[in-house]
């Protein structure tokens, strides 16, 4: 009895000293503190309570750790030296799914950390194949208990209004249409959240944008007749030529036609583009006349 007594006492010790570590490093991370000071952190000094036991915090961990903070040199070094396998699930003590998979993409949407999202999305060149590629992209990622449960990167870029992470995404070779588990698509998520937000100015910029970037990149956008309820409401929201295209009333315009070409054939090279023609300068194709 006395050597199970002092057993737990010492098991007690080591998890609040385990806990001291850990947020020893979360501050650190967050004070932005140098990429080398971190790394020796990880690697010799900090450690989390796992398993019963101590166990030292994986890259993907700390990389997690980088994306909340913003740490984007924490981040680049992480991503150079580990390649993909800075992109890899967590530990449970991170999240109590074990299959929830590899939440770096939902999380860099989620606090929409476009910088560190190109790194991502730039490492995943590294997988094997680019079946490989398109899997890790259109993963439906999330805590099974989170809000983000069943939704790829995508679906949440779309929800949150983050356009310029969907465009990185959809550049890479993301999914336009996939639908949730609710079998929605990103672009009907889009169209029913500016039906919501009609009178409201603050994300409707945004999620309209979101909307153009979806049609940029989806080779035949469904016909979504339900519009035609409402056509002056969504003829203000999309612009005309938008809104009688999706409504299965009409072709898109020769000019939206011309830019899904554009962006199929140089995806990653949109900076190459001529000023006029890149998506962030002229913002929402669909109201063009």
């Amino acid at each position: 009895m006395p050597c199970d007594v002092s057993a737990q006492v010492s098991r007690g010790q080591s998890e609040r000293q385990c806990q001291r570590s850990s947020f020893a490093f979360y501050r650190a991370v967050r004070d932005l503190r140098p990429a080398w000071l971190l790394e020796d952190m990880r690697t010799m000094e900090v450690f989390h309570w796992e398993d019963g036991r101590p166990c030292a915090f994986t890259p993907s961990e700390a990389l997690l750790y980088a994306l909340v903070h913003d740490h984007q040199q924490y981040a680049r070094y992480l991503l150079d030296r580990y390649s993909v396998s800075a992109l890899g699930a967590p530990s449970r003590s991170f999240c109590c799914c074990a299959a929830s998979g590899a939440p770096h993409l939902s999380v860099a949407v989620r606090y929409n950390r476009i910088s560190i999202l190109g790194m991502i999305v730039d490492a995943l060149k590294d997988l094997p194949s680019e079946n490989a590629r398109r899997d890790y992209l259109n993963c439906r990622g999330g805590c099974a208990h989170a809000a983000d449960a069943g939704k790829t990167a995508v679906h949440l870029a779309c929800e949150l209004a983050r356009p310029e992470c969907l465009l990185l995404l959809l550049a890479h070779g993301a999914c336009p249409y996939l639908a949730d588990r609710a079998r929605q698509s990103p672009l009907e998520r889009v169209l029913h959240q500016l039906r919501q937000d009609s009178g409201a100015a603050a994300d409707t910029r945004g999620r309209q944008v979101c909307a153009g970037y979806l049609l940029l990149f989806m080779p035949k956008p469904p016909k979504l007749h339900f519009l035609q309820r409402e056509p002056q409401l969504w003829q203000r929201l999309l612009g005309n030529h938008a809104y009688r295209w999706l409504a299965g009333l009409a072709p898109p315009t020769l000019f939206i036609q011309a830019l899904q070409t554009v962006t199929r054939d140089v995806p990653g090279h949109l900076d190459a583009l001529p000023h006029f023609l890149k998506p962030l300068d002229f913002r929402l194709t669909l109201h063009h006349r």
